[in-house]
């Protein structure tokens, strides 16, 4: 399955994430956590030794053994109980947290912030699914909620297309509870697993303790979305500014030069905190634009942080 192939026909109104050419694809590398030895585990095999498919030895039986494990035919030519000891597999389990509240459907500059999540979702699962690894996906933000549990191999990838294929809510759905979400991963996800959270990242900071909760056993990385236009107030006149997820109103002059430099004083300082807050936590965060090319930064990202770890 080629990168161009994992999204549909597209609109003016819906330009989606752009090109995805399986070149650059491929040359992601999601080796991102000190206590993952890889995104893509299923490429290696462990030195230790339990269940899975390739024999490391035959020996004899001993007390506590599981006797579901007892190789007959070796049993019958040595006249004593003996036991298979396979080399233990690592399929590992990468979970998808997407951001689907009416927010992501906002965009001024090339595409929408959802066209760029997509895009982040479509990559991830693309690598994160291959060689019979597994792949998860809980979105928020929408009512309801989705939760596709891991899946291996396409069948996984499939479960990710079908959840980026959920347009973003147009109705008010009330604040976007981050935090529900990482709650949700951290009590569905048994083994250590890796977790992607793609969002603005607006509403309330109610993420900090299910977050350091789900960075404690797992590998977290934060996929931010931003568009321009929350970053600086254009002069267009007297505005009202709406919470698509609230309904919030609130009237603005942009004719004053005061406001605008305001807006982008506390734009910035806001998105500088929540930089801060993630650093805090010890998650990977970096921002993605629906301005230009997303793809290639957010492999120089990826890249960044296999160096530093």
């Amino acid at each position: 399955m080629s990168g161009t192939t994992l999204v549909r026909e597209r609109t003016p109104d819906r330009p989606g994430p752009g090109p995805l050419p399986e070149a650059l694809l491929r040359a992601l590398d999601l080796r991102i956590g000190r206590r993952i030895d890889g995104l893509l585990a299923g490429e290696h095999r462990t030195a230790a030794v339990g269940i899975g498919t390739e024999l490391a030895q035959i020996r004899e039986w001993a007390p506590g053994d599981d006797v579901r494990r007892i190789d007959w035919n070796a049993t019958a030519r040595a006249n004593d109980v003996q036991v298979r000891v396979d080399v233990a597999e690592r399929a590992l389990t990468s979970w998808l947290v997407l951001d689907v509240s009416p927010s992501m459907r906002f965009g001024t500059a090339d595409r929408r912030k959802w066209d760029v999540a997509e895009g982040v979702a479509v990559a991830l699962g693309h690598l994160a699914s291959r060689r019979g690894n597994r792949v998860g996906v809980t979105t928020f933000g929408g009512m309801p909620s989705l939760t596709l549990p891991p899946r291996q191999g396409r069948a996984g990838l499939l479960g990710a297309l079908l959840a980026v294929r959920r347009e973003p809510e147009t109705g008010q759905v009330g604040a976007t509870s981050i935090g529900a979400a990482l709650s949700q991963v951290a009590r569905v996800a048994r083994q250590r697993s890796v977790a992607g959270v793609v969002s603005d990242f607006r509403g309330p900071r109610d993420w900090r303790a299910p977050m350091l909760q789900l960075a404690t056993r797992h590998a977290v990385v934060a996929i931010e979305i931003r568009d321009p236009r929350e970053q600086a107030l254009p002069n267009v006149g007297h505005i009202w500014l709406v919470d698509p997820e609230t309904g919030r109103k609130l009237h603005v002059d942009t004719t004053r030069r005061r406001v605008q430099e305001r807006f982008a004083e506390a734009a910035d300082a806001e998105r500088a905190d929540l930089a801060r807050e993630l650093a805090s936590l010890g998650v990977p965060h970096m921002a993605l634009s629906t301005a230009g090319e997303w793809l290639r930064p957010f492999a120089a990202f990826i890249a960044r942080e296999r160096r530093r770890r």
